[in-house]
Parts: structure tokens; sequence; C-alpha cells
């Protein structure tokens, strides 16, 4: 079953790269840009076919893939090339990868769910006995907890999560009755209950039905969590929390996939755990390929801005080539990290 789940895992993630292309090619084609070659996977041509002007490939390494763009790197004298387009397009054309990668995310989780029978929702269903957090300036049943500090709640298990960083007094929005409602300095503290052998805070949530409305909207705010521990990665990158041997690559990616499906209870749940972390890959792909660091979409889109600004004080256009100078130092970078990290992705999975 290993080696199924490794296929599955393998598979998926080249869908997520597949897919990922596919957003370039497709805005490219609608702004009028000549795609000279549209390529899944790396490496050698298992299959290629000519179609109009763009070269189609399936390439023998599964993971990676590309969409070639006339001029994409250098100027072209050519109106159907990259770098002959407004401004408007070719930012269009970058984000698009990144935009149906999350896409993608969102629908993968939709999938998931849609096998789901209800979702535990941040909604106060009711209090335990003796709570003194049931009042006019504080919760009510019906409550929906919108945000803890600032922080937008998306699941339930939000907010026991932000709750346990802060001081006792929070300020929380909640909606009532369809209105956001703002409490402010509302002291919460974890209490005793007879009959309990841990403290609570004393309300408690309830399950909504998982009709179509409610599994889209939890579907998205599963999606949108996916985001916001990606933020959260890269702020303890910086900060110094997470080291460089804690990060994982396509290797790592893979054996991590394969091992959620080992451990899941049947075969179908595996199926569905994998789907869920290509979910969150692939919103993390999304998140991290707009990053403003060069060889990545978001680094083009701000080198993009920046060429547009200079050139609309200047009044003379920069030669491209310097930029594109610029994003292969960063690929050249990128693949030297990309390598490191397989490294340790191989070192992990052999000793333990």
């Amino acid at each position: 079953m290993t080696i199924l789940y490794v296929l599955l895992a393998i598979l998926l993630f080249g869908v997520l790269i597949a897919v990922h292309e596919f957003g370039h090619f497709v805005t490219a084609k609608l702004c009028g840009v000549k795609v000279e070659e549209f390529a899944i996977g790396m490496g050698p041509a298992i299959f290629k076919k000519q179609k109009g002007e763009t070269l189609y490939a399936l390439r023998a390494v599964p993971i990676g893939g590309y969409c070639a763009m006339l001029g994409e790197d250098e100027a072209v004298d050519d109106p159907k090339a990259f770098t002959s387009q407004k401004v408007w397009k070719k930012a269009i054309i970058l984000v698009a990868g990144s935009f149906m990668n999350f896409v993608l995310g969102f629908l993968l989780v939709l999938l998931v769910y849609s096998n789901a029978s209800g979702f535990y929702a941040p909604v106060i269903s009711g209090f335990m006995e003796g709570c003194p957090y049931e009042s006019e300036e504080a919760f009510q049943v019906g409550d929906r907890i919108w945000s803890i500090d600032g922080k937008r709640i998306y699941q339930n298990s939000d907010v026991s999560e932000f709750l346990s960083q802060g001081d006792g007094v929070y300020d929380v929005v909640v909606k009532r009755d369809g209105h956001k409602v703002k409490l402010e300095g509302l002291e919460l503290k974890l209490l005793e209950y007879e009959g309990e052998d841990r403290k609570y805070y004393g309300f408690q949530f309830g399950v909504e039905e998982a009709n179509l409305k409610n599994t889209i909207a939890h579907s998205w705010n599963a999606t949108m969590e996916f985001g916001r521990w990606v933020w959260m990665g890269l702020e303890q990158l910086v900060g110094g929390q997470v080291k460089m041997e804690d990060m994982a690559g396509p290797v790592g990616i893979v054996d991590l996939m394969a091992e959620t499906g080992a451990q899941a209870a049947s075969t179908w749940d595996a199926i569905l755990d994998i789907v869920y972390l290509g979910a969150f890959i692939a919103v993390n792909l999304a998140i991290m390929n707009m990053l403003p660091i060069p060889a990545l979409d978001g680094g083009r889109v701000f080198f993009l801005i920046v060429t547009w600004l200079i050139e609309a004080i200047t009044r003379k256009r920069l030669d491209p080539k310097y930029e594109g100078y610029v994003h292969a130092a960063g690929m050249i970078l990128l693949l030297a990290l990309m390598a490191l990290i397989m490294f340790n992705d191989i070192v992990r999975i052999v000793v333990k």
C-alpha cells in the first residue's frame, strides 16, 4: 500500500505544478502572448506534439514544469512577445499560476469536505453549568466568534489557539443576529467546573449541517487557514524558530504524503488525507511563489512594478536582459537551495 500512496503523492504533486503552469499558459494565450512550449515535468521528453505555435511536452521527471513564452527574459521585436505586452497583461500572466494553485487548494478541500456530514463551527451552542461568560457584555448562545485581538477565526480550534496566546484580556468580535458586535477588554480565563478533570472556558461549540452553503463556507475558511499557517511558518523561519533542516522539498513532501496515507484507518481515509495535505501544499505554493524573490513569479511582479516606475520617471525603456540576469542568478541560488533541501530530505528518509 505504501507504494500506492507514494504514486498518489507524486501524481498529486505533478498536478499542482501542472495547474500552476496551466494558469500561466491560459492567461498568456488570452493576452495574445506566444507560448513556445508548455511542458509538464522536467528532463527528457516522453511525449511531445507541436500544435500551432506551441510545443506540448510530457517530460520524464514528474516534478516541475514550465510555460516558455516568447521574449520572457529578453526583448524580442514581436508583438506576441511577453516583453511587448502592457504591464497589466504581464502582471496577470505572472500572478495566474499562484491564483490557480490557490483555487486548486480550495477545490481539493471542497472535495474532501463533500464527504462530511457536519462541521464543527465557532458558534456558541451552550455553556457549562456555572460559566460566568454568558451575558450581554460577553457571549450569548448563537454568537459566531469572528475575531480575537484582530485575528480572524476560521475554525473553532482557532478560538483556544488564540486565547492561549493572550494575557487574559481580549478584544473579541462576534456575529450576533447578523451584525458584528465588539466585546472590548473581555476578561477570559480557564476555570474549573464540577466533574471535570481539566479547566475550560465554559462555552461550547455546535455542529453545522453539511449543506451546500456550509460546505463551501467551511472549505473556504479551511483554505484561508492554510494561508495563515504558511505566513506563520515564514515568520518563524525569519525569526529563527524554524531551521533549514526542518524544511522539506519535493522528496520530503512525497514522503510525508505517503506516510500520511500509511497511517490512515482505511484506503479511502488515506486518499482523503493525502488530498487534504495536497490542498495545503497547493496554498503553500501559491503564497511562496508570490514572494518578491528573483526567479519566482513574485520577484518578476516586483521587478515589473519597479521597471514601470523607473521608465515612467526617466522616460527611457530599460533593457529586460538585466532583469533576466538577476532572475538567472536567483534561479541558480534557488536550485542550490532545493538541492540542499532534497539532500536533507533523503538523509531524513534513510535514517528514520
